[in-house]
């Protein structure tokens, strides 16, 4: 038997930021009834340093407290280690970079989150994502948010489509400014909070190298030229990634050009290096292979005329994708994309609406 679920009931994930804050009083604002969740996912390491949980989590608090609205603690530590964690460390051992804030959206915020709302009779959840929901003939899908410096879709396109007739994200139709200003003039406990940069479970305080650096053995190897000259020794495959030219540890012995990563070899535990202007750095590419291809909404098949983001922040570049039956699928861009490492997401896009996302091979 299904719990009766309230039209207008809203669970509102605070995260501690300005954002999800202003996401809340916005939904309050309208006459929304509202209770606001902390999710908690992570907890102090030893040799990891100090991660600023409990700095968010009293954040999130004051901020209910402030709106007067039912604050509530929800664990997801075992589901985030085992859906997030565990995939992040596999992924990097294997010589593949996965993104851990699109597999929490994935499988937390938007999985076990969304499943704890539905089953507390909440008919939705909110956060303050820099998206947008649209609805055509009673199909819902995800639009990129009005503010284009801040839009969030790219991180949510891996979600389940299934998930957005019962999500809500106030902050999508705002610019980032407004949002602070906003924060600012009613007087929100955070507003002047500074935002975090680094991965979603360490915060701004623990780089992702040293969380991988307690977690992966080093693994030291050789550092080799396409034709299999040794120029020196790498720490662990896991610390470099494609396209990186800073840290490699090698000197260039010219005057202006770097070593840039332009590739691994598993098997032999090389770090592959070159000059950008050697003829067998082909890191730029005007074709690249997708595989697990995700549609938030109906799946396409055959040639298409598209957009994508080929990583957060890039702006969108027009494609030709050619989808397969086998989750798969074929991009060829107009112009050579730089870097396009094993593991990161593709996002594919109809102008702002996001249709769904692949992963390089």
């Amino acid at each position: 038997m299904g719990r009766h679920i309230s039209p207008n009931r809203v669970l509102v994930a605070l995260s501690g930021g300005v954002d999800s804050a202003i996401a809340a009083h916005l939904l309050k604002a309208r006459g929304t009834d509202i209770s606001a969740v902390y999710m908690r996912t992570w907890q102090n390491e030893d040799g990891l340093g100090e991660c600023p949980w409990r700095e968010d989590l009293e954040s999130a608090r004051a901020v209910a407290e402030f709106l007067r609205v039912p604050f509530a603690i929800v664990g997801m530590i075992e589901k985030y280690r085992r859906f997030v964690v565990e995939p992040l460390i596999s992924g990097y051992h294997s010589g593949i970079t996965p993104n851990p804030d699109i597999l929490c959206n994935r499988f937390i915020k938007f999985g076990a989150l969304l499943e704890y709302a539905h089953e507390n009779g909440f008919s939705h959840l909110a956060t303050g994502h820099y998206c947008r929901i649209g609805e055509e003939n009673g199909q819902f899908f995800l639009l990129e948010g009005i503010d284009g410096t801040k839009d969030q879709s790219y991180f949510l396109s891996r979600i389940d489509g299934q998930a957005l007739p019962r999500v809500l994200f106030p902050v999508g139709e705002f610019l980032k400014a407004e949002v602070r200003n906003l924060a600012l003039r009613i007087g929100l406990p955070n507003a002047r909070r500074k935002e975090s940069q680094d991965i979603c479970f360490l915060g701004g305080k623990i780089p992702l190298q040293n969380f991988l650096c307690a977690h992966l053995s080093e693994e030291p190897g050789e550092i080799v030229t396409p034709d299999g000259k040794v120029l020196g020794r790498h720490r662990g495959l896991y610390r470099y990634t494609l396209g990186q030219r800073k840290g490699i540890g090698l000197p260039s012995n010219c005057d202006f050009e770097k070593f840039v990563v332009i590739g691994k070899d598993l098997a032999k535990n090389q770090l592959i290096v070159a000059f950008e202007s050697d003829p067998h750095n082909r890191l730029s590419v005007k074709s690249v292979c997708l595989t697990d291809i995700h549609f938030l909404g109906e799946p396409l098949l055959g040639c298409h005329r598209l957009q994508a983001k080929v990583r957060y922040r890039d702006p969108a570049v027009a494609i030709e994708i050619s989808f397969a039956s086998n989750h798969r699928a074929t991009v060829n861009f107009p112009q050579p994309q730089r870097a396009l490492a094993p593991g990161q997401i593709c996002a594919i896009y109809d102008g702002p609406r996001l249709i769904g996302s692949g992963i390089y091979q």
